[in-house]
């Protein structure tokens, strides 16, 4: 199995990262009904002020090939396609366990 985590920063004022970051969650969670190599997904949007970064998301795959399947994915590109224009910066980790 892999994880595949990825944190976000995103730009513009606090509101409207929290309503992108509210869109995107959403987006996000739908998935694994869609996606069949996507075992799960957890979505956490940062509630802590003092921090940066404000999304994170954990998305279990069986396969480093299946992070590759799920990244192309139609509905993942739609759902990444959300953040256009807001993403700062992008954080990834993909590890076995």
């Amino acid at each position: 199995m892999v994880k595949h985590i990825v944190a976000f920063k995103l730009s513009g004022t606090a509101d409207e990262r929290r309503k992108v970051a509210a869109s995107f969650k959403e987006a996000l969670l739908a998935l694994p009904e869609k996606i069949d190599v996507l075992r799960s997904m957890e979505v956490g949007i940062n509630e802590n002020p003092s921090e940066e970064w404000d999304v994170v998301l954990t998305a279990v795959v069986d396969t480093m090939a299946d992070v590759a399947v799920y990244a192309a994915h139609p509905d993942h590109v739609a759902a990444a396609g959300l953040l256009a224009g807001h993403k700062e910066a992008r954080a990834c980790v993909d590890y076995e366990f």
